[in-house]
């Protein structure tokens, strides 16, 4: 079923991918290695570039598409599940994704911004203002990097050949230890940012992804842009990555469906 939303239209895309990387420079770039941090109740990061990140890109969404509610990392628990049951539907928003990085001075993290509809996400940036790299996908209509279209390609054919990007602080401890013990990849990087991870598994820079727990305004982007690009993805058991609700979700991703079947299939068998 097709679902009708305004960045169809060409205008109105690039009006939105422009606003989104301006925003990523004035309000994030500008503060990297100038600002301090604080603690929030469960122990992740925040800082001015959250705050303000999160502020104006929500001025700028209502002033310009104010049909769609607004869901941000920094809102609070009830309003983000208000967001997510509008009709509508709502913007998702991670305005400084690796805030640990970020605060850490480490040039690893990016903006992050979907948008959902009918529990379809129809819409993705992620914009990583170090690079100044904006990856960006409309459902139906393949992703792109820097206005290039992106294709999930790798030479790469064997797990043994791959670069793993794996999460191991949040996988269960017999599969994190088999993997430590008996890597099936060539290679294993943890970066740090949960939405360029999955940009940069579309972008071939990684060929296999896995992550134990990861929020939807940690994914919902990056998860567009790889299947858009030809990636694939599945949960731990076995599910749709994406669903329209705030829970935490495994994932498993490689850039090629063929890499992405050794990979979940290793995985199961290294599970047990």
């Amino acid at each position: 079923m097709s679902i009708n939303h305004p960045f169809e239209n060409e205008s109105a895309w690039q009006q939105l991918k422009q606003g989104i990387t301006i925003l990523g420079q004035q309000e994030v770039l500008s503060r990297f290695e100038k600002v301090g941090y604080e603690t929030k109740d469960d122990g992740s990061l925040l800082t001015e570039a959250d705050t303000q990140m999160q502020l104006h890109t929500a001025a700028f969404l209502e002033q310009h598409w104010p049909q769609f509610a607004f869901l941000g990392e920094e809102s609070s628990t009830e309003q983000q599940q208000a967001a997510m049951n509008s009709a509508a539907g709502c913007w998702i928003l991670d305005p400084v994704d690796g805030t640990s990085n970020f605060a850490s001075g480490i040039p690893f993290y990016a903006v992050s911004l979907a948008l959902m509809i009918q529990g379809k996400l129809v819409a993705g940036l992620v914009y990583d203002p170090s690079r100044n790299e904006l990856f960006a996908a409309r459902l139906g209509q393949g992703a792109e990097l820097n206005d290039q279209p992106l294709k999930a390609h790798t030479s790469k054919t064997l797990l043994k050949q791959c670069s793993g990007i794996i999460d191991f602080k949040r996988l269960k401890a017999p599969l994190a230890g088999n993997l430590a013990t008996h890597a099936p990849y060539s290679s294993q990087r943890s970066f740090g940012s949960v939405a360029l991870d999955w940009c940069w598994i579309a972008a071939g820079r990684g060929q296999l992804y896995l992550h134990g727990a990861q929020n939807i305004w940690d994914y919902a982007a990056g998860w567009l842009i790889l299947h858009e690009a030809g990636g694939q993805s599945s949960t731990l058991d076995g599910e749709m990555v994406v669903t329209p609700q705030v829970v935490k979700r495994s994932a498993v991703a490689a850039t090629t469906p063929e890499l992405f079947a050794q990979w979940i299939a290793h995985i199961k068998e290294a599970s047990m």
